[in-house]
């Protein structure tokens, strides 16, 4: 299986990546097949360059291009491009079923509402385990208490 992915180079702090067509049976840093371009994110704006025709030939034959690949193909405009040539070169079977697949995807999932049932339950007060101090009596109140 061939992948798109990209290749660091560069210096510590100094990112450099390489956009290159590997065989994924290969080691990670083996030798790749093609570069494709190469991206610099450290400079403002971000520089990109892509080789359209190499990137679209190596999506042809079935590469499988990295989250970051793939977003980086979007923003050169490669991916659109080459999905406008693989619709043209489908045959009608092909785009009904593409087009099944999409509205599928559309419509939204109906939901189950859940029944739900109310039970009574009692409230218990929690049990406290302070203790209660006695009342302290005074004189007068023992005084009065004996007068009754």
């Amino acid at each position: 299986m061939v992948k798109l992915r990209l290749r660091r180079m560069g210096k510590i702090d100094a990112p450099f990546y390489r956009i290159v067509a590997l065989d994924s049976r290969k080691k990670r840093d083996g030798a790749y097949l093609e570069s494709v371009g190469y991206y610099d994110p450290k400079t403002e704006p971000l520089t990109l360059k892509i080789d359209i025709d190499k990137a679209i030939k190596w999506l042809e034959v079935g590469a499988q291009p990295s989250d970051t690949v793939r977003s980086l193909l979007r923003q050169s405009g490669a991916l659109e491009k080459w999905h406008k040539m693989k619709l043209e070169t489908q045959t009608p079977a092909e785009k009904k079923t593409e087009k099944k697949v999409a509205e599928k995807v559309v419509e939204p999932k109906k939901t189950e509402e859940k029944v739900v049932k109310k039970t009574a339950t009692k409230k218990v007060a929690p049990k406290t385990t302070k203790k209660v101090a006695p009342k302290k009596v005074t004189k007068k109140e023992t005084a009065k208490e004996t007068e009754k």
